[in-house]
């Protein structure tokens, strides 16, 4: 059989024959990737007007130590200073849920391309002639994500429980808490299903469920467990940036209600 050596020629960085928008998804990644990054670290930074009544910000919960009423152990009373506990609150989002997310199967491939034009995509000239892969550092550090995810997981567990109270409302006449719909109980519970469906949907959850096993139909509990999570998984980018922007208007929405230049639409 006759062969032919077709040479194959590198191409200059965004060098390329697509005439598609193939930039405009790199594009919006980096804009909303790079616009939540700077909310994010400026809102971490205040330490303060994160909560309203019942309302407690995701980006601050759990709150071990503050002035709220969410506070878990009160006010930070000792002298000697540790990392953020003085500062600000939200200590633990850096930590646990922050690292669960950058190190994600579907974030790396976006922000790899958006960020780094590694590649930029698909027949686009990259900006460097050699691939680096995940196995030196800094990248090494993205093998923590399956163990980053057990500490999303309790974060699930806590972010519910933030959102059931923001169903409680303190009733003036009695001084109790009672049940109660506002806007921002909604608000709440959204950003707790959308965090769900993400961590939930995860690569790492669904070999959890499903691995092991060389005969899942032999164990239909977790056969159905795998089949639930393999149904989240195929949609995990929409999941991924749809819980992205959530927990952004959830900070918001709860911060500008603090601060009294929104209020609160109470339904009943």
């Amino acid at each position: 059989m006759a062969t032919v050596d077709v040479p194959l020629e590198r191409l200059r960085f965004g060098q390329t024959n697509r005439r598609d928008l193939w930039w405009a998804m790199p594009l919006t990644t980096f804009i909303v990737f790079s616009s939540f990054i700077v909310y994010v670290t400026w809102a971490l930074l205040q330490g303060e007007h994160y909560h309203y009544g019942n309302y407690l910000s995701p980006l601050y919960s759990p709150e071990l130590f503050g002035d709220s009423p969410h506070a878990v152990f009160g006010k930070w009373r000792w002298s000697w200073p540790i990392p953020f506990i003085n500062y600000s609150p939200a200590m633990l989002i850096l930590i646990f849920p922050l690292s669960f997310r950058l190190t994600c199967y579907y974030y790396r491939g976006a922000y790899y391309k958006a960020f780094w034009a590694d590649p930029i995509a698909c027949a686009v000239g990259e900006p460097r002639d050699a691939y680096r892969g995940e196995a030196k550092w800094p990248l090494l550090i993205h093998n923590i994500h399956r163990y980053a995810l057990y500490a999303a997981l309790a974060f699930i567990v806590l972010l519910s429980i933030d959102a059931v109270q923001g169903f409680r409302f303190n009733d003036p006449a009695t001084g109790h808490m009672k049940f109660g719909v506002g806007l921002g109980s909604f608000v709440l519970l959204i950003n707790v299903v959308l965090l769900g469906g993400y961590t939930l949907g995860c690569h790492s959850f669904r070999h959890l469920v499903g691995g092991v096993l060389d005969t899942l139909s032999r164990s239909p509990a977790r056969k159905k467990t795998y089949d639930c999570v393999s149904c989240l998984n195929r949609h995990h980018p929409k999941w991924a940036w749809l819980s992205l922007v959530w927990v952004g208007w959830t900070d918001i929405y709860v911060r500008l209600c603090s601060m009294g230049v929104i209020h609160d639409l109470r339904i009943f």
